[in-house]
């Protein structure tokens, strides 16, 4: 059974750091582009950062580039979204998702593999 399990979430004041871990089991994360998503109350999912199973490239969406870092340690199976410089609009529910399409540089909704249970932050003070 293939399975992606988020942790690293919790309450974190303004300006403080997480580093979110994205486990899988049942399938080797190598050859899969691998996503974070989050989906804050009452908005629509949104991407957040992914990295690239063929060259390891990486994006984020503009809101978060220069505070979010997105790695992968294939021989733990586990990817990593450090997130630093928090701010309170950052809390939203955050979900990893798989898909292995050759050349793939982030996970497309319709092609999605694997979803995580999600992991919640919130940035409050």
């Amino acid at each position: 059974q293939l399975q992606l399990v988020e942790s690293g979430g919790g309450l974190v004041q303004p300006g403080g750091s997480l580093r979110l871990s994205c486990a899988a089991s049942g399938f080797t994360l190598d050859y899969y582009t691998i996503g974070w998503f989050r989906q804050a109350p009452g908005k629509e999912r949104e991407g957040v950062s992914c990295i690239s199973s063929s060259d390891g490239s990486t994006n984020y969406v503009d809101s978060v580039k220069g505070r979010f870092t997105i790695s992968r340690d294939n021989a733990k199976n586990t990817v990593y979204l450090q997130m630093n410089s928090l701010k309170p609009e950052d809390t939203a529910v955050y979900y990893c998702a798989a898909e292995s399409r050759v050349g793939s540089s982030c996970p497309d909704y319709s092609y999605v593999e694997v979803w995580g249970q999600g992991t919640l932050v919130t940035v409050s003070s």
